[in-house]
């Protein structure tokens, strides 16, 4: 083989070996790369590099339940979510990942610092929210949110860490709830019915302005 010919061949496998550094790939159809580095790779093009998303249409992920990140993440896969925003922007990322994936996202976002969320909300807003929260709408057979999702709304399990949560993103999810079947077979499906917009509203504005 000329000297030539076995520079093109070195140069080639080199090229080769560079494309196929699992470390920072981001291939969604190849099992070999780990669930971390999809989430620091893709993951993070619209959650963040920490989970802590910007877009108030795109929730934050950082310090989330683990449990409810893998529900969610196969949920996806399997194409059970349909509302909206989860099949468009969720179908395709996930459709070829594997369960060790899944769980290697899932680590990985809920060991993230979740950040404060500021908010522009009014104190009356925030009141009514925190109420909801902590009591829920008795009147309206309407349980406290904080039996589910914990005291500091961080989460228990598969029920989703709240607190830091964008107020845009909570108000969409709980239309979903009690319009669609966009998110079935959870709770949530008999709980937001009774809710209004304003106690949405509320709830929601509280959660994402939550006290640290």
């Amino acid at each position: 083989m000329e000297y030539k010919q076995i520079i093109l061949v070195a140069g080639l496998v080199a090229l080769g070996t560079g494309c196929a550094n699992v470390e920072r790939s981001r291939d969604l159809a190849n099992p070999s790369v780990p669930g971390k580095v999809l989430a620091e790779q893709v993951c993070s093009n619209c959650h963040g590099i920490d989970g802590n998303s910007k877009s108030p249409n795109i929730p934050r992920l950082a310090g989330q339940q683990p449990g409810y990140l893998t529900n969610q993440l196969n949920n996806f896969r399997a194409k059970q979510r349909t509302d909206p925003d989860g099949s468009i922007n969720m179908w395709g990322i996930s459709r070829h990942l594997t369960d060790a994936q899944i769980t290697g996202i899932a680590d990985y976002f809920s060991k993230q610092k979740p950040q404060s969320n500021a908010s522009t909300a009014d104190p009356g807003l925030l009141a009514a929210g925190k109420e909801i929260f902590e009591k829920g709408v008795p009147e309206q057979n309407v349980i406290a949110c904080s039996a589910c999702h914990g005291p500091k709304a961080q989460g228990i399990d598969a029920f989703p860490r709240l607190a830091n949560q964008h107020a845009n993103y909570i108000v969409k999810q709980l239309t979903v709830f009690r319009d669609t079947q966009g998110r079935p077979g959870t709770p949530m499906e008999a709980i937001s019915h009774p809710l209004t917009g304003a106690n949405e509203e509320a709830v929601a504005a509280y959660l994402q302005a939550f006290p640290d």
